[in-house]
């Protein structure tokens, strides 16, 4: 947060945290004049901006190399749309044929790369 105030020179009027007792602290020492407010429903909207990197570092873990990833990143972004089931609710008829679908996509993208 020092180094964001000291780029940009803005200094927010507030501060929005979970619960943990350790973001008063902090605070106090960095933004003293800073107003901090801890609820438990204030936090949801930066948690759940968060979400999709979470699911991108998840994937990341069982890499070893940058390269490695970034090859299938590049194959999996372009048929991910084809077998991840919306989550509206489906027959098992469909969420089948949906997969069979899904696997031929994978396959001829997988053979042309």
């Amino acid at each position: 947060m020092i180094k964001l105030m000291k780029r940009w020179g803005f200094v927010p009027k507030r501060i929005i945290t979970d619960k943990l007792r350790s973001y008063g602290a902090a605070k106090r020492e960095v933004a003293p004049g800073l107003d901090h407010w801890s609820h438990k429903g204030l936090n949801n909207r930066a948690e759940n901006s968060h979400l999709p990197f979470r699911k991108r570092e998840r994937v990341m873990q069982g890499f070893r190399s940058p390269g490695g990833l970034q090859r299938f990143v590049s194959m999996q972004s372009a048929t991910r749309n084809r077998y991840s089931v919306p989550a509206r609710r489906r027959s098992a008829l469909t969420i089948r044929y949906h997969r069979l679908e899904a696997f031929e996509a994978w396959k001829s993208a997988a053979h042309a790369a």
